[in-house]
């Protein structure tokens, strides 16, 4: 199992209503509402989880549900039978087939730090290409 390196584990029968914060990395698999922030952290979003959260980490991984939006200063990985419903701002992205995505990507360097220049491409529901 991937997450058996992970710091902490939130299990699928859990339910979270608030802000968490953590500096290890984070493996979700139950429900969270609000706010996660893991900045130099690693967050697996399990395939049970259903989250209705806003997401800072370093790199995300979602084989569940996310309703939000996603920042995150490494690479954002959108697995088969994921489900996304936000903008996601990161350094790299993957979406893989089956995976659906309905909302904005920014692919900049600066991904922890918004600026005036950055300008989202809408995607909407198309498809993602790696160039």
């Amino acid at each position: 199992m991937a997450a058996e390196n992970a710091g902490a584990r939130i299990g699928k029968s859990v339910l979270i209503r608030g802000e968490l914060k953590g500096s290890e990395e984070l493996y979700v698999d139950g429900q969270v509402e609000g706010t996660i922030q893991l900045n130099e952290s690693r967050l697996t979003v399990g395939p049970n989880a259903v989250l209705a959260a806003d997401i800072a980490a370093r790199d995300v991984l979602v084989m569940g549900c996310v309703q939000g939006n996603i920042v995150a200063s490494g690479r954002v990985e959108l697995r088969a039978g994921s489900q996304v419903d936000g903008d996601i701002r990161a350094l790299r992205l993957a979406i893989e087939d089956n995976a659906i995505f309905r909302g904005k990507v920014d692919l900049t360097q600066a991904a922890l730090k918004p600026s005036d220049t950055q300008r989202p491409l809408d995607l909407g529901d198309a498809p993602a290409t790696a160039q």
